[in-house]
């Protein structure tokens, strides 16, 4: 049945129009939960239904499969312009895609599709995301080290990865997808390739504070960004959320040194006032 379904997605690609907006990161920082409260909107439906999934991951794992597949990610022209009429306003389809931000391709792989989408950015504290990161790599049961030991292990675990991807445009590494802790919190460094391809107007930063703290103000956020009309949720769930034990004070401390001068430089670029702990009182 799914295949069946998957083949027509492709052989009716040339109606299925791209989508308006990519959620592109961060990892750990509430993609999930963004993404749930967007498609309960009566105006952004779901992938098409071969897909039971946030993401078609097109732009860093499946660039091989190429336009027509990713086109069958999503519905015809005809389907959106009959949720158009029913309600009255403007359809928005999109994907999350957490590692399109962090993959040294992604940018100029959807500039080049998609030059006028928009992309929705959610920035969380990188010494919590580093450490949300390495839990859920544990509940999966990848991650045999503990966090300091990955964090420790990371350079070597990775060494190469991100050159690889360059040079064989084809391929997809788990090492640099599942390990690296550290490096995705520098998020300058790899926002920096959308930022030469976008227009600020089109990219909305979103503190995944804010969304924690906030959900329906974000959310509504969101909405405005999109052109989407008002739309009021029942609930806002927590998507993926992981207890566990605190992190270890002087394992803090050192990310929380290391980021320091990334996450000020993030600051000044983007004008955000990210109100994390590197800080000081």
């Amino acid at each position: 049945m799914r295949t069946s379904l998957v083949d027509y997605g492709v052989r009716t690609s040339d109606r299925r129009s791209l989508p308006d907006f990519l959620i592109i990161g961060t990892k750990r920082g509430g993609t999930t939960s963004l993404w749930n409260y967007l498609i309960q909107h009566p105006l952004v439906p779901r992938l098409f239904p071969a897909w039971n999934t946030k993401a078609s991951h097109y732009f860093e794992q499946n660039w091989h499969r190429g336009e027509a597949w990713y086109r069958s990610h999503f519905p015809t022209s005809r389907q959106r312009a009959t949720l158009q009429s029913r309600h009255g306003a403007p359809v928005r389809v999109g994907e999350a895609a957490p590692l399109y931000m962090f993959h040294p391709l992604a940018a100029q792989r959807v500039a080049a599709l998609m030059p006028t989408v928009r992309l929705i950015v959610l920035l969380r504290d990188p010494v919590e995301r580093a450490y949300s990161h390495w839990k859920e790599r544990r509940t999966h049961g990848v991650e045999p080290l503990d966090f300091a030991d990955a964090l420790a292990a990371e350079e070597e675990r990775t060494a190469g990865e991100r050159e690889r991807l360059i040079v064989e445009p084809e391929s997809f590494s788990e090492p640099y997808d599942w390990y690296t802790y550290r490096a995705r919190g520098r998020y300058l460094e790899h926002l920096q390739p959308w930022l030469d391809r976008f227009d600020r107007e089109r990219v909305l930063f979103l503190p995944s504070e804010d969304l924690y703290r906030d959900a329906c103000g974000t959310y509504r956020r969101t909405l405005d960004f999109l052109g989407l009309p008002a739309h009021d949720l029942p609930a806002f769930r927590v998507y993926n959320d992981r207890r566990s034990a605190p992190l270890d004070p002087e394992v803090r401390a050192e990310l929380t040194e290391y980021y320091r001068p990334h996450n000020e430089a993030l600051r000044q670029r983007l004008g955000l006032d990210l109100d994390w702990p590197d800080r000081g009182p």
